[in-house]
């Protein structure tokens, strides 16, 4: 039994399909019997309703992944419809209800209500996934995996090449990788199988850099050795163009993943330093937490840098950034060293950058809360709205980062690698699966960026 307790064909919605010009598709193919409709356009065939399965806890999920508004069509006699409401909003769904499709009155509600909707689609960690995966797709970047002895590095790489996100790249040794996706039954055919310690571009990559360290003392035979180091041979793919982004350290040390970054490729023209975001993607919001992974105790003046540079970062990625620079204290409302330095810190990024939307000194709750930003700092456009929070140092923002993951039910992404020429980003020893395939998606994103 449904929601309602009947078919579609019993509750009609033709009426209000005809009221917003859709067409009827079901969400999954055959005739099924449902307790609810999505308006969406998830599939790039047009805007329509699509039929739900009759399973409020699935079609809700469905809804809430995809960013879209749940119809629920009750029907005027039934007497389920809170529950359905209920359990479709415990899943994060924005429900829109019609009771009666012969009511003039509830039709118009409700295509006026799916019509809002609609047009600003609900954030979810489901939806920011899918946006991501669909970006870099568009990007047709080529991005190299060092560390192919690792099975979840091969895993992601199965499911990114399935999806045709990217072309990539994974250094190893050849016979065992293939061996290892057998067993694992991952299709890795369309993946480039390098051996770093065999191939013949390590000659190319060891006289490269032998010239670009050469200031430093370094010999060639100093340089072939350091090419058998699988970071500094994938970063140099990078800085000679046979790849644009690397993703690396699911078995290796943040240290090893930057350090032949910073030596090769370097930083980007006016940026000193490079410092890193988590995207923090909750119910209904897409957030920037900087800096939580990299820079332990910035001064003001890096404060100010991270702030302008995670804007940047922040809009590859769908934010139209607000930045705010956070403290113990909003406005004046307190005093002490640290107070002054987020101070400082706002006047170098709006030295450093006049069009980056930023403030500070500002609490979290002032940040983030309209309602506190009007009484504590009614004048800030960037109060209330905040959605790039730049953190005083990496205790503040590791701690705060790991917070809102946990106790939010929010999708933390990244680090997000921010100030290079040319993307690396570094994974988490720990790092899932999952983490990986959005780590490479978002490098080649940025890889992209024009």
């Amino acid at each position: 039994m449904t929601a309602t307790g009947r078919s579609l064909n019993e509750i009609d919605t033709t009426p209000l399909t005809g009221r917003l010009g859709l067409e009827t598709r079901p969400l999954i193919g055959g005739e099924v019997t449902v307790s609810a409709v999505i308006a969406s356009d998830p599939t790039g065939a047009g805007p329509a309703l699509l039929i739900g399965t009759g399973n409020i806890d699935f079609d809700a999920r469905c809804a809430a992944a995809l960013g879209v508004p749940l119809l629920v069509a009750t029907g005027p006699e039934s007497t389920l419809a809170d529950l359905a409401v209920a359990e479709a909003e415990r899943h994060g769904a924005v429900v829109v209800t019609l009771t009666d499709p012969a009511d003039e009155s509830a039709l118009d509600s409700a295509a006026e209500e799916l019509t809002a909707a609609v047009a600003e689609p609900v954030m979810s960690p489901a939806l920011f996934e899918h946006w991501l995966l669909g970006q870099a797709r568009q990007k047709r970047t080529h991005i190299v995996l060092p560390e192919g002895e690792d099975d979840r590095i091969l895993t992601a790489a199965h499911q990114l090449l399935a999806q045709d996100v990217c072309e990539l790249t994974i250094l190893g040794d050849v016979d065992e990788i293939q061996s290892r996706a057998a067993d694992l039954g991952l299709d890795l055919s369309a993946a480039h199988l390098v051996n770093h310690l065999t191939d013949p571009d390590a000659e190319v990559f060891a006289a490269e850099f032998a010239e670009l360290r050469k200031a430093k003392g370094v010999t060639l035979d100093q340089a072939r050795e350091t090419m058998r180091d699988i970071s500094y041979y994938g970063t140099m793919m990078i800085h000679t163009g046979r790849a644009d982004g690397m993703v690396s350290g699911a078995a290796h040390t943040t240290a090893h993943t930057i350090k032949p970054s910073l030596q090769i490729i370097k930083t980007a023209p006016g940026v000193s330093f490079v410092s890193s975001i988590f995207l923090m993607v909750l119910q209904g919001k897409l957030w920037a937490f900087g800096d939580c992974a990299v820079m332990p105790n910035p001064t003001a003046r890096e404060l100010g840098e991270i702030a302008v540079v995670s804007a940047r970062t922040a809009a590859q990625f769908g934010i139209d950034p607000r930045v705010a620079v956070l403290s113990y204290s909003t406005g004046s409302s307190g005093s002490g060293v640290d107070v002054d330095r987020a101070v400082e810190a706002v006047a170098a990024a709006r030295e450093l950058d006049p069009s980056v939307a930023v403030d500070g000194p500002l609490q979290f709750d002032a940040a983030v809360d309209a309602g506190v930003a009007k009484k504590k700092m009614p004048e800030s456009a960037v109060a209330g709205r905040a959605n790039v929070l730049v953190f005083p140092d990496l205790e503040a923002g590791n701690i705060a980062y790991k917070a809102v993951q946990r106790t939010a039910d929010a999708l933390a992404v990244g680090p997000v690698l921010q100030g290079l020429k040319k993307p690396v980003n570094d994974l988490s020893r720990g790092a899932t699966v999952r983490d990986i395939v959005n780590t490479v998606a978002i490098t080649a994103i940025q890889a992209g960026a024009k």
